[in-house]
């Protein structure tokens, strides 16, 4: 790919300073674009795959703090690189309570820089570093977590948003 070709580069997301907005399809049957949840905080997760142990294990986990989430005045959306068909899925099988959003050309993974080289049994390959981003009101990122491990992440998140545990 010939430098002229690439998409454009967007300067790397940082704690302190606004969020590129973009938009992805939900399973809220929407194009859902980040700007429209200003107002609110926003809990952005980005995960590998649908049904899978640790993502069902991270998404589980947030559907059982999703109401305090909302106590605190944020959302939850979950992002991979599935598609929606999938998604419903997740959704359906685990009574997930909040937006899934369809990233299948990993542009707002690669947005956020969670698009990365991976390594698996000697193979390398291409995917989702597991990653969590809290957005405020104005669209700011005031805080971020990147190649989390799921034990125990949810409860960081909501002692970020003053939630305890």
């Amino acid at each position: 790919m010939t430098p002229s070709s690439k998409k454009p580069i967007h300067a790397p997301i940082q704690v302190g300073r606004p969020v590129p907005d973009f938009e992805l399809p939900g399973t809220n049957g929407e194009t859902v674009k980040l700007s429209g949840y200003r107002g609110r905080k926003v809990v952005l997760y980005f995960y590998p795959k649908d049904l899978t142990p640790a993502c069902t294990q991270e998404s589980c986990d947030f559907r059982d703090a999703a109401p305090s989430f909302g106590e605190a005045n944020a959302i939850i959306l979950g992002i991979s690189t599935n598609d929606l068909k999938s998604h419903y899925k997740f959704i359906q099988k685990y009574e997930l309570p909040f937006v899934l959003l369809a990233d299948p050309e990993h542009e707002a993974c690669e947005l956020f820089g969670v698009w990365q080289e991976k390594q698996l049994y000697g193979r390398k390959y291409m995917g989702i570093v597991r990653s969590t981003f809290l957005i405020d009101e104005n669209g700011i990122l005031i805080q971020e977590w990147r190649n989390i491990k799921v034990k125990g992440h949810v409860d960081t998140v909501k002692q970020a948003l003053g939630g305890g545990n």
